[in-house]
């Protein structure tokens, strides 16, 4: 069993910056692949960004390369987004998840596999 808490969100302008915080704890939460996946209006769920708690591999949809960056604190048992340069297209519901043992690659191309979710943080970018 796997609890995720999520923070961080919030109303910014465009080209401002947020950072995004998931919180994982239970059993074994060192072998999980921890996500970011985000729902706008209208659209499906898609993974934003994907990391392996134990090797620290990344990968990240190319919507927001070059502006986002994901990164953990395995002692805190923490992941971080941190979203610069944001842009009215990244308004949307993020969703912290999670799933055991699988690459960043294989969780982030899809929600059906995902065990293990936050509650959902709203992020708006507007002027």
């Amino acid at each position: 069993q796997l609890h995720l808490v999520e923070s961080g969100g919030g109303l910014v302008q465009p080209g401002g910056s947020l950072r995004l915080s998931c919180v994982a704890s239970g059993f074994a939460a060192q072998i999980y692949t921890i996500g970011w996946f985000r729902q706008a209006p209208g659209k499906e769920r898609e993974g934003v960004s994907c990391i392996r708690a134990s090797d620290g591999s990344t990968t990240y949809t190319d919507s927001v390369k070059g502006r986002f960056t994901l990164s953990r604190d395995n002692a805190k048992n923490t992941v971080y987004l941190q979203m610069n340069s944001l842009k009215p297209e990244d308004t949307a519901v993020y969703y912290c998840a999670a799933r055991p043992l699988v690459p960043p690659q294989q969780m982030c191309h899809s929600s059906a596999g995902v065990e293990y979710w936050g509650q959902g943080i709203q992020v708006t970018v507007s002027s």
